[in-house]
């Protein structure tokens, strides 16, 4: 069982890392935990957890500016950001009901660590977009800050967005600061029915390039949408395809009906209300739709007029079921249980038709036997080394978690 570590202070973590350092120990990093089933599995000798690192530090609603501890709870942001009718843009998804994590529980540093955004992706862009500045300690024991509270359009490097994605395995973020918007007044979702996948990322691709501001286009199998908890809609036995509007109430009514009206050739729509929408696409958001069963997850980028092709080429060699995301740009598949999790013939399909595939939930056996993360080309694992040795030289902070050998 490795030491666990809780800091509450910068220099608290500073002294531990340090400390870590001197002697190579490797140190797990964690925040609530809910991510620790994501990933290779990391072997520490120490592990250090944010959770004590919490709490708002700033908080300038005219602004649309927040900072916080690495370790504040995510739910304690979107509470307080609900409170003055503001949120995160890039609807941070929960993978715990898929992993079998805490539900709920994931940190405002997790969020931006792994960079996992949700449907709202499509109009707002990712996490790391929104990033504006963050607070940590190197694998050298060095606090540093990088960026601000506003964008700067400046030249260097941008370490915010370099550390955003690295899964801890650059620093440890002890706080971050970011953009949020305001609430939308209203939001309706149109849903078509029994699309085969090709027509429907026809239909999502369609519906992106119109002026109506879509912020959500998912397109689920009939399988997956039988897990919804919509009564009607996991009834149908059906597949869904969705589009979700959010704005102003008059500006939303006028768009549904342009958007009705471009998309009639795919068949009678039908509409969830302003409840109705928020509980599906936070069903989406919670990835409850993919629960954490005897199954295999992977998560796969695409170009979305790829997309079908690509999970038709997958089933070609295993069953497989799919909720196609981001107007087809990101697919979660479920397929069955392997020793190898699928992953030769997965990433024989993505290296044709193109795209990166990431396996999600699996044993950490096979997580630990197979490459999780989509395999670096050789200029991008050059820059990924670098960036490393000038990070964490000892190579301390969660090693392994993401490759192998780094």
């Amino acid at each position: 069982m490795s030491d666990l570590q809780r800091p509450g202070a910068d220099w608290e973590l500073q002294f531990v890392i340090a400390g870590c350092a001197e002697r190579r120990l490797p140190i797990e990093i964690v925040g609530s935990g809910s991510k620790r089933a994501v990933g290779r599995p990391v072997d520490g000798t120490v592990t250090i957890t944010t959770a004590s690192l919490r709490g708002i530090s700033l908080y300038e609603p005219n602004e649309l500016v927040m900072s916080a501890r690495a370790g504040t709870p995510l739910s304690q942001v979107e509470a307080e950001l609900a409170a003055r009718g503001q949120m995160l843009p890039f609807e941070p998804i929960d993978l715990a009901p898929a992993t079998g994590g805490p539900q709920g529980a994931q940190t405002i540093g997790a969020v931006f660590a792994t960079n996992m955004s949700g449907a709202r992706r499509i109009q707002y862009g990712a996490a790391r977009d929104h990033l504006l500045g963050v607070k940590g300690v190197n694998g050298r024991a060095e606090l540093f800050q990088a960026g601000g509270r506003v964008m700067k359009n400046v030249t260097g490097y941008d370490i915010s967005r370099g550390l955003a994605g690295s899964w801890g395995t650059l620093a440890v973020m002890t706080e971050v600061t970011f953009k949020v918007i305001p609430w939308p007044e209203t939001a309706a979702t149109i849903i078509y029915l029994g699309l085969p996948d090709n027509l429907a990322i026809e239909l999502l691709s369609r519906a992106m390039t119109l002026p109506v501001e879509v912020s959500g286009a998912v397109h689920l199998h009939a399988s997956v949408a039988a897990r919804l908890n919509h009564p009607g809609l996991k009834s149908m036995n059906k597949s869904v395809t969705a589009l979700r509007l959010e704005n102003f109430a008059s500006a939303v009514v006028g768009r549904k009906q342009r958007l009705k009206e471009a998309l009639k050739v795919y068949g009678k729509a039908l509409e969830l209300d302003h409840r109705e929408t928020l509980d599906f696409w936070g069903e989406l958001r919670r990835l409850s739709v993919m629960p954490n069963r005897q199954t295999l997850l992977w998560r796969i980028l695409t170009k979305p007029t790829t997309a079908p092709k690509l999970v038709a080429a997958i089933k070609r060699y295993m069953p497989a079921e799919a909720y196609y995301d981001w107007a087809g740009g990101l697919i979660w598949l479920e397929v069955p249980a392997a020793a190898d999790a699928g992953t030769a013939e997965i990433r024989r399909v993505t290296a044709i038709h193109g795209g990166h595939a990431m396996l999600i939930r699996a044993e950490p056996s096979v997580r630990a036997a197979v490459e999780v993360f989509q395999p670096l080309s050789p200029p991008v694992e050059r820059l990924t080394r670098g960036l490393k040795a000038a990070f964490d030289p000892e190579g301390i902070l969660n090693p392994g978690r993401m490759y192998a050998n780094l």
